[in-house]
């Protein structure tokens, strides 16, 4: 194994049993419901059952970023003790988040000139930010030292792929990506909007579906036409939702289902407070490694 230390954020939407199964540090982004800050801690604090419950019910919800001196602060504890860090940030596309933690990144060059930081923009989001940091993780584990791994995260991160749909278009539209007109008549006509990360890493609609099992289809269409073999596809795949795991499940059984030569098991994991206070709860988001991603 590397001696070099793999971190990221909150917004990788994994959970802390498997942050700590595979030994990756993470910095928690804030978020206020209502006007009072929380912590995103991985719904440790405030469970994703209850944070979705109350957005339901009309909680008010706003993000912030990591900021520099949080960075800093963080960058320096782990550099202080004679470790190197490869960090991983939420995608630029999404957030400013990247770039304090460069800014943090040269100020804490300047005191630990002996160790080495790389900051890198996954250019993803949710579980599939995620799956970046855990195919890290194995190369890590397989001694491949922290400017090797760097150097293949920016050549491949592009090779990720997350698609997205949701079931409630409310936040959607409240958060500017469908429009107040589109979405109440989408609402009325049962569609469902199926969305990914482009090369930028923004989120972007692709394709309007009516009903929620032609979407569910539509999601796993798009996984046999840009996974990585096709229908022989074998490395991982992340799915994550913001309650309503029975739409996950019904995904998860059609991958399965399509590619039977999966690696391990398909991980399921709960959309987190700071991608959640955007999607709000009917989000399911299917991950996989395939073809680069194109505009």
């Amino acid at each position: 194994m590397s001696d070099f230390q793999l971190s990221c954020c909150s917004a990788a939407d994994l959970s802390e049993e498997y942050f700590k199964e595979r030994d990756i540090m993470y910095l928690s982004f804030h978020f206020e419901m209502d006007g009072v800050d929380h912590l995103d801690d991985l719904g440790k604090s405030l469970p994703p059952e209850e944070l979705f419950r109350r957005m339901d019910n009309g909680a008010k919800t706003k993000t912030s970023q990591i900021t520099i001196n949080e960075y800093t602060d963080y960058f320096r504890a782990i550099l202080s003790e004679g470790s190197d860090l490869l960090h991983v940030t939420l995608s630029s596309g999404l957030s400013g988040t990247y770039n304090s933690a460069m800014i943090a990144k040269e100020i804490v060059e300047e005191e630990y000139p002996e160790r080495k930081l790389f900051v890198l923009d996954s250019l993803g989001a949710s579980s599939g930010f995620g799956l970046l940091v855990d195919k890290l993780a194995d190369m890590r584990d397989e001694g491949i030292g922290i400017e090797e791994v760097y150097q293949w995260a920016e050549e491949h991160k592009l090779e990720l792929h997350h698609w997205f749909f949701s079931t409630d278009l409310t936040y959607y539209i409240r958060g500017g990506r469908v429009s107040k007109t589109a979405g109440a008549i989408g609402s009325m006509l049962n569609i469902c909007p199926l969305l990914n990360v482009d090369v930028e890493g923004h989120l972007i609609p692709r394709e309007k579906v009516r009903t929620k099992k032609r979407v569910i289809k539509r999601t796993v269409d798009k996984m046999i036409e840009f996974a990585d073999g096709g229908r022989d596809y074998n490395g991982k795949v992340f799915i994550s939702h913001s309650l309503c795991e029975e739409d996950a499940l019904e995904v998860k059984k059609m991958v399965e289902e399509k590619f039977p030569k999966i690696s391990g098991t398909i991980r399921l994991f709960p959309i987190g407070a700071t991608i959640g206070s955007h999607t709000g709860p009917g989000t399911v988001a299917l991950f996989f490694w395939g073809k680069k991603r194109e505009d």
